[in-house]
């Protein structure tokens, strides 16, 4: 650590309160620990959040609570590929860069971050509904009840946060016009010669209106090994706003869901459909692993944008602040940038609303430069279909493309 954080101020006696106990949250929660605070996560999931979420693309910021700070070591929790690859209608190789990435799936790196955190602070089924502040903290009040009282509130709750509208009224979801269908298939599962040309790079395959990116992860059980890992993808397919995206979106039991559907939820009507789909539009190493998928699921891609991340002693950050489509792999990136900024603010400060106020300018621009550049990428694969194998403004990346 830096000399800087070194010197940081002390926390201790100081109690902090993290809504949502994600990736986003327990990095919160990690770093404010770590300045001192008392720090509980309060998660409103009843169960434990292992089983959720397909892969995560690891950039810098989302990463270094593992370089930096714990006993567990980045290559412990992700796998990587050396190529950024697009595959022809016959799998032959359009366009590929030599551009390592690493990866992650997105529950080996919530056991990693949790254990890391313990489970004696973190709260499972706990749903914040609202909060006051006063002249002597913050209170949120949960559904269940339950009121709890901190010096610092931090909402890492996800897009459908409540508390957004409260600090930023105007904010909105805003549907972009496409879902992304999303699975994984076990590496050993698919022919030798999808496995061949898959596992050492993201995988493009693009069609007039429709894109879709494999990569591997590492293994519900956290198999890290060529040939042990998960085969990963997001595929984007538009669907108009109306009747049609509310019939998608109703699971199987007849629930209308806003934003994702859970494995084996999709209605199967949908997921013999996408199949269909993907031999007839896909690259067919891609296709193969679409239809390979056992129970697919999916989620309406939305934006969401904010004029504020900041109220007195109440932080938003994440998709809780502003939510951005996949495109740039950078959405865990963001939040852990949100948090890493943080963490540096209320170091250097002994006030923690003088700290919010001189750090939320900073995470505004980022998340509104990124809404930004992902809104162009989605309109270039969706709807103008210009998005052009090895185009480097359509690398990943949280600050810009490739960074």
């Amino acid at each position: 650590m830096s000399e800087a954080v070194n010197a940081r101020h002390d926390w201790t006696g100081s109690r902090a309160i993290v809504v949502g106990g994600s990736i986003g949250g327990l990095t919160a929660a990690l770093l404010l620990r770590r300045l001192g605070f008392d720090v509980d996560v309060y998660e409103r999931t009843p169960t434990s959040l292992d089983g959720r979420g397909g892969g995560i693309v690891l950039q810098p910021d989302t990463i270094r609570w593992f370089a930096e700070c714990s006993t567990q070591h980045p290559e412990q929790v992700s796998t990587s590929t050396h190529y950024v690859q697009y595959l022809d209608s016959d799998n032959t190789i359009l366009h590929r860069d030599n551009a390592p990435w690493s990866y992650t799936s997105w529950g080996t790196f919530y056991r990693a971050l949790l254990a890391d955190f313990g489970t004696e602070h973190y709260h499972l089924g706990e749903y914040a509904a609202g909060f006051e502040e006063d002249d002597r903290g913050v209170e949120v009040r949960f559904a269940s009840g339950l009121r709890e009282r901190a010096d610092l509130v931090v909402f890492a709750d996800g897009i459908t946060s409540p508390s957004r509208r409260k600090i930023s009224p105007e904010s909105e979801l805003e549907y972009s016009g496409y879902v992304g269908w999303r699975g994984t298939v076990l590496e050993k599962d698919v022919s030798p010669e999808t496995f061949e040309l898959l596992h050492d790079a993201i995988s493009y395959s693009v069609a007039p209106h429709t894109h879709i990116n494999v990569y591997p992860i590492p293994s519900n059980e956290g198999g890290l090994a060529v040939g042990e890992r998960l085969l990963n993808y997001v595929w984007y397919r538009n669907v108009a706003e109306g009747h049609e995206l509310d019939e998608l979106m109703t699971d199987k039991r007849g629930f209308a869901a806003k934003v994702s559907l859970h494995p084996g939820a999709v209605q199967d009507r949908f997921v013999d459909e996408m199949r269909s789909a993907a031999i007839a539009l896909l690259a067919p190493a891609a296709a193969e692993v679409v239809v390979r998928t056992e129970q697919p699921y999916l989620q309406a891609v939305y934006d969401a944008g904010t004029s504020r991340m900041a109220m007195g002693r109440v932080a938003l950050i994440g998709d809780a602040a502003s939510a951005a489509r996949p495109h740039a792999a950078a959405g865990t990136a963001k939040a852990a940038a949100n948090a890493w900024a943080l963490f540096d603010a209320l170091a250097e400060a002994d006030d923690i609303a003088d700290a919010l106020a001189k750090w939320e300018p900073g995470q505004l621009e980022l998340g509104q430069r990124l809404l930004q550049r992902v809104k162009a990428m989605g309109t270039r694969s969706q709807f103008d279909c210009t998005w052009t194998p090895g185009d480097p403004d359509l690398r990943f990346g949280l600050y810009a493309p490739g960074k």
